[in-house]
């Protein structure tokens, strides 16, 4: 939330907003009632528009945005349950109170059903109005807040998304963020654990200091002590210098450890004692060196798993496990696949240099049904695949791979080969050449494995090298 203070956030507060003179209409076509009403809100500093009929009332409103809206049932011209109902349609449409007759109230309770935010029954004193113009100027105030609140959360630290799933998250950040306490990420491959541990870092009062992490499964175990604590000139075959490890230059700032539980068994114990007193040893060194650094951990598996297969040290889990977060998959976030799908398509379309113009409805639908077991990494994939093999326009249906266009967004097995492309006579007319459905099955594999193209090789049996050789063709503009 850009220009809020994390401690603000963190305390779970509101901004604060300056107030600008509320904005209110007046629709009565007695001129007598209408300036007395108008006297009544210049006590509270207030200037408002009179108008006489329901025709000018709606004139207004289109021209104008207003808080609230004084609406005398009875007009000459319009029923003013019709103008209601025209303001109730309205985003973000001004608040309404219907004012009424006292033989009336029957008319007044209907309006309320429509969307009126209350009434005032003819006659009424000025306090019993004022009363009534202040709560709903505070009601309209705090609906204005909360949805300024919530466009700020869509992008909040580089998300995309306002699911309440991605909102739990988003609070949790908020509250962890000032503290030193280890925050532990869990939740599937691909659903956005690293950038959370970035927001936990900017978020932090850390935040000018540095954000380092470590993938312990993608450096071999014989490295990953070095890459930590790092080690000293001679310490082992190859080491022709001091080598400052991850510890070191985290010192101020944040620590990730990526993919933890994947850690091997004998560096745990080190990486315990290190957590606990914040000292650590270089290899091959004898001097104790302690630094100041803030951890941040994530996996994809289910730790107390690990822990029970006595993969994971219990104690170093319980020392980590301090504030848990868990990634919400795709699946479960609504309304934010069809957003995070559009922005891919704009970002990856800037950088093919290519013209789409969103997707159809069929075609967000779909991609709404699928239950994207690599999440959103599969989704960038998939709109890079339908960007890469169509020249531009809106994204119809015919364009997403054949595993999403399979009614219901059922998941195929992970072991599963792409399904093939429509044969002629079936519901794509369009006779394709044949290098482009090889492309097409090849770049779907690829997705479906997470860009992993030794994996998408085994799955259409044939070898990597060939899957680099035809993608470097594609490239150059050949056919492969």
């Amino acid at each position: 939330m850009a220009g809020i203070p994390s401690e603000v956030r963190a305390r779970g507060e509101l901004p604060t907003r300056r107030r600008s003179p509320a904005r209110v209409l007046v629709v009565e076509d007695e001129p007598q009632l209408a300036s007395l009403y108008a006297a009544y809100l210049e006590r509270e500093g207030i200037t408002p528009q009179l108008v006489d009929s329901g025709a000018a009332a709606l004139s207004a409103a289109a021209d104008k945005a207003y808080d609230v809206v004084l609406l005398d049932i009875n007009l000459p011209d319009i029923n003013g349950l019709e103008v209601l109902r025209s303001l109730g349609g309205r985003l973000n449409g001004p608040t309404v109170i219907v004012i009424t007759a006292l033989g009336s109230i029957n008319l007044a309770v209907e309006a309320m059903r429509a969307g009126a935010y209350d009434f005032l029954v003819k006659p009424f004193t000025s306090e019993r109005f004022l009363v009534t113009l202040r709560n709903a100027l505070e009601r309209q105030r705090l609906a204005s807040l909360v949805e300024t609140f919530r466009d700020e959360r869509d992008g909040y630290c580089g998300f995309l998304g306002s699911s309440q799933a991605m909102q739990a998250v988003y609070r949790i950040i908020d509250s962890a963020a000032s503290s030193k306490a280890t925050v532990f990420i869990t939740g599937e491959s691909g659903t956005g654990k690293e950038l959370c541990a970035e927001a936990v870092h900017r978020m932090s009062p850390r935040r000018e200091r540095p954000f380092i992490a470590i993938n312990c499964a993608a450096i071999p175990k014989d490295l990953m002590e070095s890459e930590i604590f790092g080690h000293v000139k001679g310490a082992f075959t190859g080491a022709i210098s001091d080598h400052e490890g991850a510890a070191k230059r985290a010192h101020g700032g944040t620590l990730f450890l990526d993919e933890i539980c994947d850690m091997d068994p004998n560096l745990q114990t080190k990486l315990l004692r290190f957590v606990q007193t914040g000292t650590f040893t270089p290899v091959g060194g004898s001097a104790v060196q302690k630094v100041d650094v803030r951890f941040v951990c994530a996996t994809n598996k289910d730790p107390l798993a690990e822990v029970e297969a006595g993969r994971f040290r219990e104690d170093l889990y319980y020392r980590l496990h301090v504030i848990p977060i868990d990634m919400p998959p795709l699946r479960e976030r609504g309304e934010d696949v069809r957003k995070l799908a559009e922005a891919f398509l704009d970002a990856i379309a800037a950088e093919e240099g290519k013209s789409f113009e969103g997707l159809s409805e069929e075609a967000a639908e779909l991609i709404s049904a699928y239950d994207w077991p690599g999440n959103i990494r599969q989704l960038q994939n998939v709109m890079r695949s339908v960007v890469v093999l169509n020249p531009g326009g809106v994204v119809t249906e015919a364009m997403l791979p054949p595993l999403l266009r399979r009614r219901g967004g059922a998941t195929a097995p992970a072991a599963s080969k792409p399904a093939p492309s429509p044969a002629p006579g079936g519901e794509d007319e369009e006779v394709v050449p044949l290098w482009m459905i090889e492309k097409r099955a090849i770049e779907q594999a690829i997705a479906m494995c997470d860009g992993n193209i030794p994996k998408a090789a085994e799955l259409l049996r044939i070898s990597p090298s060939t899957i680099y050789r035809k993608r470097q063709a594609w490239a150059a503009g050949e056919e492969g």
